[in-house]
């Protein structure tokens, strides 16, 4: 099916023409004359953006404008405009200014022509170097070296830097250290409330450390969609959108409004309102640039975002990962990212996809041979023949699953189809023109046309397409993938298997039970593997015309041939933009959608993130009182246990057009090849192959119905907001006015009683074991999520408080308060820890008492009592989602040092940040095979003096009992260490900016 190849450096398909071959020293290009009026990088605060300035202070106090060229405005008016609002700003201009003359590589800083006569603009040429390193590198890694060496200045990012890079076949297998300038930065709300929360409150922290408090203002443009707020609460209705946002404000007025503060408060922020879409749609279709063109300077656009899919930008060519909000904060401070020069996967794809196989089935495929094949760390970057085939949708849906197969990018180089993507979505011709030619001229455009050469990868794979088949994965991870032909047979056997990934252990003698009841007063049934949740959602897949107008054709034959959903499953439609709307409405296909059910109820994540609101009473009460395993089918990236909603313990990722499928069927339960979907009006048995629509029906519909002017429209309409969102009326303060009564937003306790000094290493002595996990903890398992259990400290909280149950809302809504957000730590009601000897749910063992007590509860009591806590785990431990909340919550619980076999390379950089020390077993040990059973003290032998630390050191850890092992610190680089000294990236960041 696939070929697999590792070697040190393996050789895959380059698109260019060799360059020059001889091999000059970055001294001597650097010091060439031929540009001697260069000037560096400006401050990313001057970058160029969209308009999305308004009539009303929806948005933001700086106007934004066009990607086009002719509607930039001029350096003197827009450098007017930021000096006014920003003198820190103006200081940083004059710093870049003063530096124009001495920038190390001024001498490859050249201009690029119009070909009408003229200049797009100038840039730093990368064939201009003449060394033939660069020719080999893959498109992804030359992203960085553009990067260090536009931002070069020796002290941030310095020319030893940049000749890391360029030797990256060597310098890669090493893991060295390089800084990284993203040049800009993605959030979304969950994520963007707890970052706007510690902007504000690193403002107070400047203020009583006597510093300026708007030195704290993001240096970088910020772009934040809110799109994790609405929930599913009213479907299969033809007014859902409307009423599921008025809810959605209901609940969430305050940190809508506190959201609306910040896009005021901060320089460079914007605010998209809710409604508008699903932030890395909105990002693939409007927000990113591909090439910035900022006061004449030409660079590549680059993004780092809050959610673990910004990788979906990856489609479009644009270097995109997820970082932890942590780090993302201080990225928005002008701090450079500090990061291991990555691998490069090369992924080469030939052949043609099958009629009827989707980009869905592709990127599960893709997602399992990842996994397989390991690359967490790297970067995959995909090539081949394959590639003419397939569209920028499909591309952005393999994109948008890296963190799925665990890489940190899964990298499409620019070519012919991403220009083509960028005159779809509205991007003017003379903007795509400019993309065009900067790439070429850079050597980081892909063109098939041309003859292809070798380039440089750390190891290789290959997929021919025409072997993907349909599949969907589950029931609990994203990488089980399951062929369709198999899903029958794989289903009896997850019954059968034990309590895992892959098991549910039902008694052979209970899978056939079936529980009756009433649903609007009709008698109604449901089995082992009924869904009951079926949702197209999620920016996976609603940002692909093809999967999502499939979706409207099966409805459509399905409809003609008279089968209905049942209306007990509870199914629903949220596009991740208006443009989805647009083209599923000029189709005619949303009329037969909303016939089976799926209705669109809104625009944002919903059912991908838990937001699937609640299922019909009736419903739920026979899944609980017969002890049903109910399924979820959703079009969604992520499906790990009690995500999705707490009834469902079977939950699978598919198409839309399959979402459709199993909603017809009812059931998980089916062989779709030899058992009917249902019986048509006609009494005949109706297949799966008898709705399923070909490729060229799709295509056809495609070609007809995705039109540029939709992206146009929807586009130019959120820049107004919506009435709700601009009735929010908000102080003018730049520092915030916490209100203690909010169960909201609250001032957290991160910098209180800071000083100028930092604190240094901290040691752990006696610690008890807070909690000891096995492999594959995530950070839905961590990190407060889904709704509040009317029985968690959370609740007991919000009562005390006098919030109603009915106004809980959901964990991700209140991440602005870190009262609540602490207590919903490790709060999952599927979490299994190893203290409570099989007893699943969010308990844990207080062991000097021997109490059972709630994770937070038993936290505490070690807490008050000034006892360490550390916590056990195996392998993969923080894989999912970017949680900041997942290192801040153990933090607040007093949480010293998590030991695990390995962690998620996003999360363990937040428990850095927070000042948790990550440790590994040595390779081949566990707690297990160490007869670890966490009821030991545990005392951590690390240095005192941060001097004596070395990234990935090895440290002894001993216990009460004898027990003496050695563990590999995980602080991967002396930046790191340096957070760590400070108690944290936070307060390191605080204490530079006071001293400037």
């Amino acid at each position: 099916m696939y070929k697999t190849t590792s070697s040190s450096l393996l050789r895959a398909a380059s698109s260019r023409s060799p360059l020059l071959s001889s091999r000059s020293s970055l001294t001597q290009s650097s010091s060439s004359s031929s540009a001697a009026s260069a000037s560096p990088s400006p401050p990313s605060s001057l970058l160029g953006r969209r308009p999305f300035a308004t009539s009303s202070p929806a948005f933001r106090s700086l106007p934004r404008w066009s990607h086009c060229l002719h509607s930039r405005p001029s350096p003197f008016r827009l450098s007017s405009q930021i000096r006014a609002v920003s003198p820190g700003l103006d200081r940083l201009e004059r710093k870049f200014s003063s530096m124009a003359s001495e920038h190390p590589f001024k001498g490859i800083f050249t201009t690029l022509p119009k070909p009408g006569g003229g200049e797009f603009g100038k840039f730093y040429s990368l064939p201009a170097l003449n060394d033939p390193r660069i020719d080999k590198l893959p498109y992804s890694i030359r992203i960085l070296l553009e990067s260090a060496i536009r931002n070069c200045d020796n002290f941030q990012v310095t020319k030893e830097d940049v000749e890391k890079i360029i030797d990256w076949e060597k310098t890669a297998p090493k893991q060295v250290e390089i800084p990284f300038k993203p040049a800009r930065v993605l959030l979304q709300d969950f994520t963007g409330v707890p970052a706007v929360v510690d902007l504000a409150c690193m403002r107070d922290a400047m203020n009583k450390l006597g510093s300026d408090s708007n030195k704290i203002n993001p240096l970088v443009p910020v772009d934040l969609v809110i799109d994790h707020s609405v929930q599913v609460d009213v479907a299969r209705s033809e007014n859902a959108v409307q009423a599921n946002m008025e809810l959605e404000f209901q609940r969430n007025k305050e940190r809508f409004a506190f959201l609306k503060w910040g896009s005021t408060a901060f320089q460079n922020m914007l605010v998209v309102p809710p409604g508008s879409g699903i932030v890395h749609q909105v990002n693939l279709e409007y927000l990113g640039r591909v090439v910035f063109n900022t006061q004449g300077v030409l660079y590549p656009d680059s993004v780092v975002g809050t959610d673990s899919h910004t990788t979906m930008i990856d489609g479009l060519g644009v270097a995109g990962w997820g970082v932890g909000g942590i780090e993302a904060e201080a990225t928005m401070l002008g701090q450079p990212m500090s990061m291991v020069l990555p691998g490069v996967v090369g992924f080469k794809l030939s052949g043609k996809m099958r009629n009827g196989v989707t980009a869905t089935d592709l990127v599960l495929t893709v997602t399992q041979i990842l996994r397989k094949h390991g690359v967490v760390g790297k970067f995959v970057e995909f090539y081949g023949d394959g590639m003419s085939g397939l569209s920028l949708a499909d591309r952005a849906t393999i994109a948008n699953m890296s963190p799925e197969y665990g890489a940190t990018m899964g990298f499409f180089p620019v070519d012919h189809v991403t220009l083509q993507y960028l005159k779809l979505t509205g991007r003017s011709d003379e903007t795509v023109a400019m993309i065009e030619a900067y790439l070429r001229a850079n050597n980081m455009f892909v063109d098939y046309d041309e003859p292809q050469q070798d380039r440089a990868y750390s190891s290789y794979l290959e997929l021919n397409l025409d072997n993907v088949e349909p599949c969907i994965s589950g029931p609990k991870r994203p990488h089980d993938r399951v062929p369709l032909k198999e899903m029958k047979a794989d289903w009896n056997s997850c019954l059968d298997s034990k309590v895992g990934f892959k098991g549910f252990a039902i008694p052979k003698e209970a899978q056939e039970k079936v529980a009756n009841f009433s649903f609007n007063g009709k008698p109604a049934e449901i089995t082992h593997g009924s869904v009951v949740i079926a949702a197209i959602t999620s920016c996976t897949n609603t940002s692909n015309p093809s999967v999502m107008l499939g979706a409207g054709l099966v409805a459509k034959k399905a409809c003609d041939l008279g089968l209905q959903v049942k209306p007990w499953i509870k199914t629903s439609l949220a596009p991740g933009s208006g443009v989805v709307t647009k083209y599923l409405l000029k189709s005619g296909l949303q009329e037969y959608l909303n016939q089976q059910g799926f209705n669109i109820v809104g625009y944002g994540c919903t059912t991908c993130i838990g937001n699937s609101g609640e299922i019909n009473e009736s419903v739920g009460a026979a899944i609980t009182e017969n002890d049903i395993v109910a399924a979820a089918v959703l079009s969604g990236n992520r499906n790990f246990e009690g995500r999705v909603h707490p009834l469902t313990r079977a939950n699978y990722l598919a198409s839309p057009p399959l979402v459709v499928a199993y909603a017809l069927a009812g059931t998980v339960n089916i062989d779709f090849e030899t058992e009917p979907i249902g019986t048509g009006k006609n009494g005949k048995d109706v297949f799966l192959r008898d709705i399923w629509p070909t490729t060229e029906e799709i295509a056809e519909v495609v070609q007809s119905s995705v039109l540029p002017d939709m992206f146009r429209a929807t586009y130019e309409s959120i820049t107004k907001g919506n009435p709700m969102w601009n009735e929010l009326s908000v102080p003018e303060n730049t520092l915030y006015s916490w209100d203690p009564k909010s169960t909201y937003i609250h001032e957290p306790p991160y910098f209180k009683d800071m000083t100028m000094d930092p604190p240094g290493p901290h040691s752990v002595k006696d610690a008890y074991c807070l909690l000891n996990f096995g492999d594959s903890i995530t950070t839905d398992h961590i990190s407060p999520a889904g709704n509040i259990q009317k029985d968690s400290p959370a609740a007991k909280y919000l009562m005390e408080r006098g919030v109603d149950r009915k106004d809980f809302n959901s964990y991700g809504s209140r991440r602005g308060n870190d009262e609540i957000m602490a207590r919903g730590t490790f709060a999952n009601i599927r979490i299994v820890n190893k203290l409570m000897n099989g007893e699943v749910g969010p308990k844990t063992v207080h062991i000097p008492s021997g109490e059972k007590l709630s994770v937070f509860d038993a936290a505490m009591r070690y807490k008050s009592s000034g006892e360490d806590t550390i916590i056990l785990a195996g392998a993969e431990y923080g894989s999912g989602s970017s949680r900041d909340w997942a290192a801040k919550g153990p933090m607040l619980q007093g949480v010293k040092a998590v030991i695990a076999k390995s962690f998620e390379r996003i999360h363990r950089s937040n428990l850095v940040g927070m000042g948790i020390i990550p440790l590994c077993f040595k390779s081949g040990e566990d707690a297990d095979t160490l007869g670890l059973t966490g009821h030991e003290r545990y005392t951590i032998h690390l240095p005192t003096d941060i001097s004596e630390i070395r990234p990935g050191q090895d440290v002894t850890v001993t216990t009460d009992n004898g027990k003496s092992f050695s563990c590999t610190v995980r602080f991967d680089t002396e930046v790191e260490l340096a957070y760590f000294n400070h108690g944290g990236i936070l307060p390191y960041v605080i204490r530079n900016l006071s001293k400037q």
